[in-house]
């Protein structure tokens, strides 16, 4: 790929000391400096890391090592940063929360190569994570690639799993023929679509036009992403943390195109959901141009999920409605009657 060819041309820039410092910690693979993560706006976790292969991957652990746990896991181009509004909701209710980065993501180690990336070795990670920290009775959440990753996880390991808790995500899947050709094709829409600039994608927001952007686009201007998906001006900076220049943006950058990779092996994962019998929640927002009417297939095909619709937040729910969220989690795991809907302030709507 183009961006691979650049990538390995800053490399041999940087031998000649003409690109910033990056620290290296292995064949084509980056870490991103400390200093980057210091004083970022309320962020006052310390990191946790684990080895995993040949990648360290950080983690949030926050509240009462012996608290009942939740597993939170963000999407892209977001890190565990985007739970900051609903960590302290749960850890001051006793809860355990732990929020993985992704590979290429946070303050985990980063590919420099695209091709490094896929949807299975992902998966592999956070299996891996769950599995070396022995969590278990777990209320796991996920939105955007977090609920593709994580629910490929708990259908690897479902006895680790106690609830599940989904919003603005989802497992596209297919079998025979239409498995092996939606790929394909969704690459040549992809292509089609062709190279958009940011403006442009502003004003027409869809799936498609959004991976276009990502793929085509030399430096992913994640900050200014963030700002109009639902990031305020003010934390601009702590979402462009973990990628001081373009050598650090691979998984940012080509995660979006690798969404529907994985057809056959998710509509395989959809037979552990198809005869879930513990509880399953779907909490998708009425404002996500990206993933709107995604809930129906969960709500088809899990047995029992409930539903609970969060008015006025878009597509990073965390972002918009955080707090509110955090709350009807809560009233979800411990057994509480849910409304059919919540505001993004956490009222009621016609209250």
């Amino acid at each position: 790929m183009k961006r691979g060819i650049l990538a390995s041309l800053a490399f041999a820039a940087l031998a000649f000391g003409t690109l910033a410092q990056a620290e290296q910690v292995g064949p084509g693979v980056l870490r991103t400096p400390d200093s980057r993560f210091e004083d970022l706006e309320d962020w006052p976790y310390a990191p946790n890391y684990r080895q995993v292969g040949g990648i360290r991957l950080h983690y949030v652990d926050a509240g009462p090592p012996d608290g009942e746990t939740l597993l939170l896991i963000h999407g892209e181009p977001t890190w565990s940063y985007l739970f900051r509004k609903m960590i302290p909701t749960f850890t001051q209710a006793g809860y355990r929360v732990i929020a993985p980065d992704l590979v290429g993501f946070g303050r985990s180690d980063k590919f420099t190569d695209e091709d490094a990336y896929s949807y299975p070795m992902q998966v592999e990670h956070m299996l891996e994570l769950v599995r070396t920290l022995d969590l278990n009775n777990v209320t796991f959440f996920g939105q955007d690639w977090g609920g593709l990753i994580g629910l490929r996880v708990v259908a690897a390991a479902p006895d680790r799993f106690a609830r599940v808790v989904v919003s603005n995500t989802g497992l596209p899947a297919a079998d025979g023929l239409q498995g092996f050709l939606a790929y394909p094709l969704f690459k040549l829409t992809v292509w089609w679509e062709g190279a958009l600039t940011l403006e442009e994608l502003q004003a027409d927001l869809t799936f498609p036009r959004w991976v276009a952007y990502s793929y085509h686009v030399e430096d992913l201007p994640i900050g200014r992403i963030m700002s109009f998906l639902g990031g305020s001006e003010g934390v601009q900076a702590a979402y462009e943390a973990p990628f001081p220049d373009q050598r650090y943006k691979a998984a940012a950058q080509i995660m979006p195109y690798l969404v529907p990779s994985q057809l056959r092996e998710n509509e395989a994962a959809w037979s552990v959901f198809e005869n879930w019998s513990k509880p399953f929640l779907v909490a998708f927002t009425d404002s996500d141009p990206i993933t709107r009417g995604g809930e129906q297939a969960f709500l088809d095909r899990v047995p029992g999920a409930k539903n609970v619709q969060i008015r006025g937040a878009g597509h990073f729910v965390q972002e918009d409605a955080g707090p509110a969220l955090a709350k009807l989690m809560m009233d979800f795991m411990e057994g509480r009657d849910l409304p059919a809907a919540i505001n993004a302030d956490g009222s009621i709507p016609g209250d």
